[in-house]
């Protein structure tokens, strides 16, 4: 019997991870009818994420009643898996772009509903928390999640307050001494993968602040505040990066995860392939498929594909890319650990050509991949 580990990322604008992976999993049990086949889907941190962690393993999605991006009530929801010990909060589900539909300001939205996801999570007697970043309305450098945490936001009357994206400036002090006890002794880890800093011209407010309703002079507003807002973390908090890589995610929220919550930030692959404990399943697998929409040169920078095979190394497994556009050297993919490359567009068909005929093209190249390799054993 042959071991299957299927593990791609969407295939952007036209398959999920989920479906990837069911399509799959149907031509290898078509030509490998008793091999075992486990399913992996990816999803990046933004919409989805919970859904992917909860088809990847046993859990329950759990729904609360939070603060939304305009301090309005939504309901929105979180992930239990391992047994009910780690929380999976996508933070979308409580301050993402489709919550506001054509109601776009990232100055005056909050992330504070995502800090009551996480509080609701503990409550369930959670001991780690997944936090994926994406999908966001927000420019609040995080701080809304943290004055939901319990975090002290002082302006210049001494006034404790919730700052947005467009009231950081008013922030005289922070402190970090009130923040619930309930969140000390809570593994953090966020899923981001971006690596622009807080602030400056790659900074959360000038790349990301414009697809969430910033105009010019907004985003010179929302880039000024949040410098302000790392000054006064430094000199409260003692807290002086404002640059590493992924500060800028999610409007300042990977920031504030690290200030707030010293959450660890990693890609979201690594994140994972941690928690479903993928190198126990790698090491008995003889067969690894991966994918993503277009492979390029920067899927090395830690995308799913190459973040998966550089996993793969230590086990006998063959690893197999399955793209739909591979652009590159594709020599040198295969010296990153990958044993093939299966490109899905072979026709190399306009994306307008190829969206309607994704599935079917899908299913043929990978069938024909599997039969090759059943001949071969």
């Amino acid at each position: 019997m042959k071991r299957f580990i299927v593990v791609p990322d969407s295939f952007k604008g036209t398959l999920s991870s989920t479906e990837v992976c069911d399509l799959i999993e149907t031509e290898i049990k078509k030509v490998f009818t008793s091999s075992e086949v486990v399913k992996i889907p990816v999803a990046d941190g933004g919409e989805g994420s919970v859904d992917a962690f909860l088809k990847a393993s046993d859990g329950k999605k759990v729904f609360v009643e939070v603060t939304g991006p305009y301090f309005e009530r939504v309901f929105a929801f979180y992930g239990l898996i391992d047994h009910g010990k780690t929380a999976v909060i996508e933070m979308a589900a409580a301050a993402g772009l489709p919550l506001v539909g054509e109601k776009k300001n990232p100055a005056l939205t909050t992330t504070y509903g995502v800090g009551e996801l996480i509080l609701d999570a503990i409550s369930q007697g959670v001991n780690k928390v997944v936090l994926g970043l994406g999908g966001s309305a927000t420019n609040d450098g995080g701080c809304g999640f943290a004055a939901a945490l319990g975090v002290s936001f002082l302006n210049h009357q001494g006034e404790v307050f919730t700052p947005t994206g467009g009231t950081l400036s008013e922030i005289a002090s922070v402190d970090l001494s009130t923040l619930n006890p309930k969140v000390h002794g809570i593994e953090f880890i966020t899923m981001c993968d971006i690596d622009n800093p807080l602030y400056g011209e790659e900074g959360a407010a000038f790349i990301f602040s414009p697809q969430k309703g910033a105009h010019p002079e907004m985003v010179k507003s929302l880039d000024e505040n949040l410098r302000h807002l790392a000054k006064i973390v430094q000199r409260d908090i003692g807290f002086d990066e404002a640059d590493f890589a992924g500060a800028g995610a999610a409007g300042g929220m990977g920031y504030g995860a690290k200030v707030f919550l010293s959450s660890k930030i990693q890609m979201g692959i690594e994140t994972v392939l941690d928690v479903l404990d993928f190198d126990r399943l790698a090491k008995d697998a003889d067969v690894i498929i991966t994918g993503e929409g277009q492979l390029d040169a920067q899927s090395l920078r830690g995308k799913v594909v190459f973040g998966v095979a550089k996993r793969a190394r230590n086990y006998p497994a063959k690893v197999v890319a399955v793209v739909g556009d591979c652009r590159g050297d594709q020599e040198r993919y295969l010296k990153e650990g990958l044993d093939a490359i299966i490109v899905t567009n072979y026709q190399q068909l306009s994306f307008e050509q190829l969206k309607p005929r994704a599935k079917e093209d899908l299913v043929h190249t990978v069938s024909a991949y599997l039969y090759r390799l059943s001949v071969l054993h």
